[in-house]
């Protein structure tokens, strides 16, 4: 299962917090059968990546309560925690550079600390897409804003940077996808995929 996080509704669509949502997304427009629907707290679709069943999730709960869900799908699809990727924005990362990592704390992301809440444990992947830190002002402010003038023009190569990360974890593995994107981001001077 892929997750992505962020926030239900109208005025939070194109905001930082709703990334994982964005990634989930162009996913479902890849790789999805074309038939969402609303279950267990969640919009899902179901996919087929690389000959493996996938189930995209992106939660309806609001992003605060995202482990509701995650956990009743878990438990509805009998998945091991290890078999769930949680894909989100990060502060702590620069714009247009991503981060896989096989577990891990929440790291003061209120999303991933009800997933890790909900799920009883650290030990899941997730995959991190740099949105940077504000330069002054509150991080929720910023995070529920829109992406900038400047930097809408690298989205859509940013998203498709982390869904082939998810495709590959899919794939392959955790290690396998850490080795080939850790390494890259989207140069955002350049707008090119840099290694």
């Amino acid at each position: 299962m892929i997750v992505g996080l962020g926030n239900v509704g109208a005025k939070y669509e194109g905001t930082r917090h709703n990334l994982g949502f964005e990634v989930v997304g162009e996913l479902a427009r890849r790789f999805g059968t074309g038939n969402p629907r609303n279950r267990f707290d969640a919009r899902i679709e179901e996919a087929i990546i690389g000959g493996t069943k996938v189930v995209l999730a992106a939660p309806t709960t609001m992003m605060n309560n995202s482990g509701f869900a995650v956990s009743q799908l878990a438990r509805w699809y009998k998945l091991p925690a290890e078999d769930i990727l949680v894909v989100y924005d990060e502060l702590d990362l620069p714009f247009g550079k991503i981060r896989l990592r096989p577990s891990g704390g929440p790291g003061g992301h209120n999303g991933v600390r009800s997933v890790i809440d909900r799920l009883g444990t650290t030990d899941f992947p997730r995959l991190r897409i740099g949105v940077g830190r504000p330069t002054s002002g509150s991080t929720i402010g910023f995070l529920l804003t829109r992406f900038s003038v400047e930097e809408r023009p690298y989205l859509p190569e940013i998203v498709s940077l982390a869904a082939e990360a998810s495709e590959c974890w899919v794939r392959s593995d955790v290690e396998a996808a850490m080795n080939e994107f850790n390494t890259r981001s989207i140069d955002v001077a350049s707008s090119r995929a840099t290694t």
